[in-house]
């Protein structure tokens, strides 16, 4: 069912004309969703050091965990997410919530590494309902202010990452790391009854192809559409430099003269808030037609925080500054892709937002395993060195590349 059809089957038709075209409560429900779903994927950042000595794990190669993940989320994208140009969107939503639900119990109850890392892969390909939640509420959104709507469901991603380590890290001081994934589970059938309480169906969806074929055509969109491959290799280059940050900053904190509890650890999440408010903001700027260069001056701030959170063997508090440049920047150029995809085949949402977040879905899982390496090697410094040279090249991709970008 697409937008105005919905509007009228619902007897908004006055609300039609006032954009976005959904409640506010359900559009917090949509946040909270893809807040809750993505923020799996970070559980275990702040935990890592509790799975080792648990788990028996290899501290040099304890990123596997995020890596397995990431894995997860890609396969999701690729075989799970398209189905939300098939199917009814909340059904699916759903579906996943409660799968999901069943997925971080397998990983909380594991007695050995392979049942565990069997777990975080399948929490991985269904944490994709973030992106289901994402492409659904933009449809249900007009194209005037779709990013407006964008930045709204992203800014509950933020927040979900940024609660999801101060919560592990909190959940986990007082009942260990499988109290945090059980706790996820609880949360995630939660939001499971209220999605089908509320939610808008799409019964009368009639796509004229099948699923093969959906799965098929994701990438061509991409290779044969430079703008949106374009986008894609930013994702890549500016989510390897968040993960190299998120997923190696509990390891400097937890050891030396820091050794800060996991809930101290968490509390560094809260700094980056100015993330979610960011992605709002990119939003309402690209709505305005002001893509490019809020992308340009977001890549330029990325590469400017790694020098303040290199700092941090020196002093903590240009790290704070640098947290929260490296959110906002990632945030702002996340939203903007998003909004630019979405506008270019707009039948087409999930199939764009899955192959656009395969990109994200690599580069975070690349970011996770050398973040974890270059620190065992080289400490802060390499890990600095390493963030810094992921955003720099997105940088430099996009000077070479954004006059040939399409808005």
């Amino acid at each position: 069912m697409d937008h105005s059809s919905l509007c009228e089957a619902q007897g908004r038709r006055a609300e039609c004309e006032n954009l976005p075209d959904l409640n506010f409560l359900t559009t917090i429900l949509f946040a909270v969703v893809a807040g809750l779903g993505v923020a799996n994927v970070y559980l275990a950042q702040p935990v890592l050091d509790y799975m080792v000595k648990d788990l028996a794990i290899d501290p040099a190669s304890i990123g596997v965990v995020i890596t397995l993940t990431q894995v997860g989320y890609a396969l999701g994208l690729i075989l799970l997410l398209p189905l939300g140009d098939l199917i009814d969107r909340r059904s699916l939503i759903l579906t996943q919530m409660i799968l999901l639900a069943l997925a971080l119990s397998v990983a909380a109850t594991a007695s050995s590494s392979f049942v565990f890392f069997f777990g975080m892969l399948a929490v991985g390909f269904l944490a994709v309902v973030a992106q289901v939640a994402v492409a659904f509420s933009a449809t249900l959104a007009a194209p005037s202010q779709q990013g407006r709507v964008i930045g709204f469901v992203t800014s509950g991603i933020v927040i979900g990452i940024l609660t999801a380590r101060f919560v592990a890290g909190l959940i986990s001081d007082l009942g260990g790391w499988r109290a945090v994934y059980l706790t996820s589970a609880a949360l995630s059938l939660l939001v499971a009854a209220l999605v089908f309480i509320y939610l808008p169906s799409e019964r009368d969806r009639r796509p004229a192809r099948g699923y093969f074929y959906l799965i098929r055509s994701a990438p061509r969109f991409f290779l044969s559409d430079f703008t949106l491959l374009s986008q894609g290799v930013l994702a890549f280059f500016i989510f390897a430099s968040f993960s190299t940050f998120w997923t190696a900053l509990v390891l400097p904190l937890r050891s030396g003269p820091v050794a800060l509890s996991h809930t101290e650890i968490g509390l560094f999440g809260f700094v980056g808030i100015a993330g979610a408010l960011g992605a709002r903001g990119a939003g309402r700027l690209a709505d305005r037609g002001l893509v490019q260069s809020t992308t340009g001056w977001a890549l330029f701030l990325l590469f400017m925080s790694w020098g303040l959170i290199a700092c941090l063997p020196v002093s903590v508090f240009p790290l704070l500054a640098g947290v929260v440049l490296l959110d906002l920047a990632v945030q702002a150029v996340h939203v903007s892709n998003q909004t630019l995809l979405l506008s270019r085949v707009p039948d087409a949402g999930s199939r764009l937002v899955g192959g656009y977040m395969v990109f994200y879905s690599i580069g975070s899982a690349v970011g996770a395993i050398s973040s974890t390496s270059a620190f065992a090697y080289g400490g802060w410094v390499a890990v600095s060195a390493l963030g810094a040279f992921f955003s720099a090249s997105a940088l430099i991709f996009w000077a070479a590349t954004s006059r040939l970008i399409k808005d």
